[in-house]
């Protein structure tokens, strides 16, 4: 981007907001902050049915499946070389992002943004059971999907790669008309089996949205990170988004607590060496198995006790979670 044209954009942006007041959040200003071309997933992931009706509660139902190409075959290295490009984007904060992008423009250089990219490799950890592929697969969707944007990084708070960050796999947000801030807890769970999944990742969702508001409450210090490190990347849209976290402020009263989860899981629907299967009949196998798969999810928000929380669920069945594994430890060169 060029710096006549970054200035442009800045510049609209200010006068967007010139108009409002600034606490004024608008569905459009966080649009403004998505990052990626959604239809580049599509060339990954397949969306098989969305916004699937799950019985006596408010989640909202979404399936993808891995796409096949016109061979009959399923490209997981594909898919895992797609996130690895996506790293930097997910594991960096965006005011960052944005000021390295805004030096190589001015220097006709791309070495900001590169070193960015390996220091957002150097977060990942080299565990052969690592989530941080689900963990990324979350961000690819709620952003590129369910056009919810992240607004917290925290990847870039780790300290010791060997080890995960704790609290929720992402945050991610949505402001309604009226001014309420969505606030979406994300939770992933890459499993083999799908009842396992579904339940692990429901059963680590439910304490962000079912604790007290206390300073003992699980997301608290999620919380506390999104007063203060919470980025939008435009700097007078942050500080307006942070106020929503400040206790001191009336404007914490209108944060609604939501979820997104995303659960992964094997499906032997899928081809391998000695089968072939076109991407109609692995889509028409997957519809059949939905009404399992929603079933179990019902189930299981029954007893979590989270039927009046609005909860966006993302459901992947893949060939072989491991392989899935393995390919993403493959494609960032942390295979052992």
């Amino acid at each position: 981007m060029s710096a006549r044209i970054t200035f442009r954009y800045v510049c609209d942006k200010r006068m967007r907001w010139g108009a409002k007041r600034l606490t004024d959040l608008t569905p459009e200003l966080l649009q403004d902050i998505l990052a990626g071309d959604p239809d580049e997933l599509n060339v990954h992931l397949r969306l098989i049915e969305r916004d699937v009706v799950v019985q006596d509660c408010k989640v909202r139902l979404h399936c993808h499946c891995l796409a096949v190409d016109a061979n009959g075959r399923i490209k997981i290295a594909r898919l895992a070389e797609f996130m690895r490009a996506m790293l930097a984007d997910y594991a960096i904060p965006k005011n960052k992002m944005q000021a390295a992008r805004a030096r190589d423009s001015k220097y006709h250089s791309s070495g900001a943004v590169i070193q960015l990219y390996h220091e957002a490799l150097n977060l990942f950890t080299d565990l052969a059971k690592t989530g941080e592929g689900g963990e990324m697969l979350l961000y690819l969707l709620s952003e590129r999907f369910l056009k919810m944007p992240q607004v917290l990084c925290k990847m870039d708070l780790k300290t010791d790669t060997s080890m995960h960050y704790h609290g929720a796999d992402g945050v991610y947000a949505r402001v309604t008309p009226d001014g309420v801030i969505k606030l979406y807890w994300g939770e992933s769970k890459i499993y083999s089996d799908a009842s396992d999944a579904i339940r692990d990742c429901l059963n680590s969702l439910s304490p962000f949205l079912l604790d007290p508001d206390e300073e003992h409450a699980g997301r608290e210090r999620d919380l506390l990170l999104l007063s203060d490190k919470a980025d939008l990347s435009d700097e007078t849209l942050t500080k307006a988004f942070r106020q929503y976290f400040d206790k001191t402020s009336p404007l914490s009263n209108r944060v609604q607590y939501c979820g997104v989860a995303l659960v992964g899981f094997d499906a032997d629907f899928y081809p391998n060496e000695d089968t072939a299967v076109t991407a109609d009949e692995i889509a028409s196998s997957a519809k059949a198995a939905l009404t399992k798969w929603t079933k179990q999810i019902g189930n299981r928000i029954s007893q979590e006790k989270l039927a009046n929380f609005e909860i966006e669920f993302l459901c992947i069945p893949m060939p072989s979670a491991a392989a899935f594994r393995e390919a993403f430890l493959g494609a960032l060169g942390k295979k052992q």
